[in-house]
C-alpha cells in the first residue's frame, strides 16, 4: 500500500512538470517574436546613425578645409553674379544700338513732316491745270520767235514737275516714302477718313478718294492719308 501511494506522487510530480514545461515554452518564444523590431525601424535607425557619422565627418573637418570649402561656395556666388551682369551688359549694348538706330532714321521726322506740305502745294499746282492745257501746240511759223502763252505753261508745268520730282527722291533718300490708298480698305493706322459717302457698287469701308496721301519714314506712319471712305447703302 505504501510503494502504491509513493507511485501515485511520483506520477503527479512528474505531470505538474510536464505541464510548466508545456506553458513556459510558448511565452518565451511569443516574448521574443514581441521583442523583435520590424524591418523599416531597423532601416531607418541605421540612417539616422548614418547621418550622425557625417555630421561627425564634417565637424571633424580641419578649419583649412572649412576656408577651402568656404571660398569655394563664394567662387560659386561671384560666377553667377558675373554670368548675371554679363547678360545685363549684352542686353544693354543691344538696346543702345537700337535705339542710336532708331534717333538716326527718325531724326529728320520733323523736318520731314513739315516738307510734306511743299510736296502737297507742288502737287496741287500740277493738278490745277487740266490735260487739255498742254497739248503740244500748232507750229510757230519760221518768222515768229516769241513764244506762246500755252508754251509758257508748259514750261511752267515741266519745272514745277522736275521740282516735285527732286523733293521726292531727297525725301527718299532718308525712307521717307509715299503712299496712295486708294482703292484700299479703311485703316485708322494709316488713314484720315475725312467724310463718308454712300457710293453703289462699292463695299462699305473702301476708301473712294484720297485728298492728300500719306507718308511713311521706314515703317512708321509719318502722316497719314486723308481719304473719302464709302459708306452702307442700306
Amino acid at each position: 500500500m505504501a510503494s502504491a501511494t509513493r507511485a501515485l506522487k511520483i506520477f503527479r510530480s512528474s505531470t505538474a512538470s510536464l505541464s510548466s514545461r508545456s506553458i513556459s515554452r510558448p511565452t518565451a518564444a511569443r516574448v521574443a517574436v514581441l521583442g523583435r523590431r520590424p524591418y523599416s525601424q531597423d532601416k531607418a535607425a541605421d540612417a539616422e546613425k548614418e547621418k550622425e557619422g557625417a555630421k561627425e565627418g564634417e565637424s571633424a573637418l580641419s578649419p583649412d578645409q572649412e576656408k577651402l570649402k568656404a571660398k569655394e561656395a563664394e567662387v560659386v556666388d561671384l560666377t553667377s553674379r558675373l554670368r548675371y551682369l554679363q547678360a545685363d551688359f549684352l542686353n544693354l549694348q543691344r538696346n543702345a544700338a537700337r535705339e542710336k538706330e532708331q534717333t538716326r532714321d527718325f531724326a529728320i521726322t520733323r523736318f520731314a513732316t513739315d516738307l510734306l506740305e511743299t510736296a502737297d502745294v507742288l502737287s496741287l499746282a500740277l493738278k490745277s491745270i487740266p490735260p487739255t492745257a498742254l497739248t503740244p501746240p500748232e507750229a510757230p511759223s519760221e518768222s515768229s520767235t516769241e513764244k506762246t502763252p500755252q508754251q509758257y505753261l508748259q514750261e511752267l508745268h515741266q519745272g514745277v514737275e522736275i521740282t516735285q520730282r527732286q523733293l521726292l527722291q531727297t525725301l527718299f533718300k532718308y525712307h521717307v516714302k509715299p503712299f496712295d490708298p486708294l482703292g484700299d480698305t479703311f485703316d485708322p493706322n494709316q488713314h484720315e477718313a475725312l467724310y463718308q459717302a454712300p457710293i453703289p457698287g462699292k463695299t462699305p469701308g473702301t476708301v473712294i478718294d484720297v485728298q492728300k496721301i500719306g507718308y511713311k519714314i521706314k515703317d512708321r506712319v509719318l502722316r497719314a492719308a486723308q481719304v473719302g471712305v464709302a459708306q452702307d447703302t442700306s
